[in-house]
């Protein structure tokens, strides 16, 4: 069943029941006040017959029951609203003895169920409908005991009962469909905001991830519709954040594959040429030449892909390195490719301690260097330097290279990111240095930053976390290379 006919038939069917349960429960009550009522009524009338027995009795003491009964034959007592009280005096076996008038009712019944000196009533039904409350008091004679009873007919408080039950019944049968009428109304009203949220949901799951719902009032609707909001704005960031990862990756597997297939082209083509046909020494230095230089591009490229995918581990352990011996060792490790190059390495750093991973932070260092390298044409001068700075150390890299265009400079750490394509590939670079450097970086819970201005060089920051206490205190080391 739809929540719609669920609210519907709730409000119906709990208002239906609540005013049953009060109009029954409130005519019960009215009719028990009645019945109380004519019962009080019933024994008012027999003590006034009572009173007047006695009056009876007090001017002739010596009456045996038999004359009593006779003289109550001329007894007549009148109510307040005109009517003629009959009554009747039996025996303990529930004979009549005398009376006035004519009671409907027979005696025995209730006289045989008094206790001993106590008055009492009880309602009988006759079989024409009529009915009756029979009372019944005794009166204690030296002869013996008679029972004084009268009579009171409260067929119409039966029938005004009944009156009411049925008008009662109609009136509920208007209330309900009033009621009715009324739910539908309510129940559209509260499974609308319903309906929209599963519209929306619906949508969404077909793709239209942009799909929000209005918010009425500061209900728990309300709240949900809010909710889901707050839901479908973070499912579309989650999904744009996702197919933007998907465009990276088919980047990243577009250009690796680039990468690749040059170095194994030409491989393939020259060691072909060599194997198909004789060739002269000469021919044979050259070709084995551009073998070996392309399979070092490769070998190169293969290592920083498979770094890169070593470091989604990101639980390196961490450990002390004496700043200064440190970069002086990644110096004399790049000091023959810089040489050839003519560039001149100098290395600055204060003896400080450096929190690191010493062969993760060597691979960033070199790769600094080597970008250094690449951008310095002419040869000229790399300062390579170590300080300490206020929450760890710095690593910096300075040249005077052909530096990077602004617009460039928020892009060179992407994977695969070259601003000189063809010149980078010329040099064996495959655009991963970068993005190597900075994933060292947020290894070590710092970061890299890059300064550069066109035609004057650049100057690449590593910010390390932690360490910076004294090595030897007060010693700076200064080595040109």
């Amino acid at each position: 069943m739809k929540l719609f006919w669920k609210l519907f038939c709730s409000m119906v069917l709990i208002t239906a029941l609540a005013c049953s349960a009060g109009g029954y429960a409130l005519i019960g009550s009215q009719f028990r006040a009645s019945l109380d009522r004519e019962v009080s009524s019933l024994y008012e009338e027999n003590d006034l017959l009572r009173f007047a027995l006695a009056q009876e009795l007090a001017f002739n003491p010596l009456y045996s029951r038999w004359e009593l009964a006779k003289a109550a034959g001329g007894i007549t007592i009148t109510t307040g609203q005109g009517r003629t009280v009959s009554f009747r005096l039996s025996d303990e076996e529930g004979n009549a003895l005398g009376g006035s008038g004519v009671l409907p009712v027979e005696a025995a019944d209730l006289t045989a169920a008094l206790p001993a000196g106590q008055r009492g009533w009880v309602m009988k039904a006759l079989r024409d409908g009529r009915i009756y409350l029979h009372a019944a008091s005794p009166l204690a004679l030296e002869d013996g005991i008679l029972y004084l009873e009268n009579c009171r007919e409260v067929s119409g408080l039966f029938q005004d009962r009944a009156e009411q039950y049925r008008s009662f019944f109609s009136l509920l049968l208007a209330l309900t469909a009033a009621v009715g009428i009324l739910s539908l109304a309510v129940a559209a009203m509260l499974v609308r905001p319903l309906a929209r949220l599963s519209a929306a949901a619906r949508r969404m799951a077909e793709g239209d991830l942009s799909q929000r719902v209005r918010v009425d009032g500061d209900d728990e609707i309300a709240q949900l519709s809010a909710d889901f909001n707050v839901m479908a704005l973070r499912i579309q960031r989650q999904v744009a954040e996702l197919r933007a990862a998907a465009r990276r990756q088919e980047d990243f597997i577009g250009s690796f594959a680039h990468e690749i297939k040059t170095p194994l082209t030409s491989i393939i083509g020259y060691a072909d040429l060599l194997r198909s046909r004789p060739a002269t020494e000469e021919q044979v230095r050259e070709s084995a030449g551009y073998i070996f230089g392309e399979g070092r591009r490769l070998e190169a490229l293969s290592r920083k892909l498979l770094d890169l995918i070593v470091l989604e581990r990101e639980d390196f352990p961490l450990r002390p390195v004496p700043l200064d011996g440190f970069l002086r060792r990644v110096a004399g490790a790049m000091e023959p490719p810089l040489a050839q190059a003519g560039i001149r390495l100098t290395v600055r750093s204060q003896s400080v301690l450096a929190l690191m991973e010493p062969d993760l932070m060597e691979s960033v260092c070199v790769n600094l260097l080597d970008n250094a390298r690449k951008a310095m044409d002419n040869g000229g001068e790399v300062l390579l330097e170590g300080f300490s700075e206020e929450g760890g150390c710095r690593i910096q890299v300075t040249d005077q290279g052909k530096g990077i265009p602004a617009e460039e400079l928020e892009r060179v750490t992407e994977a695969f990111y070259m601003v000189d394509k063809s010149r980078a590939r010329a040099q064996g670079g495959a655009g991963l240095g970068l993005a190597l450097c900075r994933r060292i970086a947020l290894l070590h819970g710092g970061r890299l930053e890059l300064e550069s201005q066109p035609g004057q060089g650049t100057c690449a920051r590593v910010h390390l976390k932690g360490g910076g206490a004294p090595w030897e205190t007060g010693k700076t080391g200064s080595s040109p290379s």
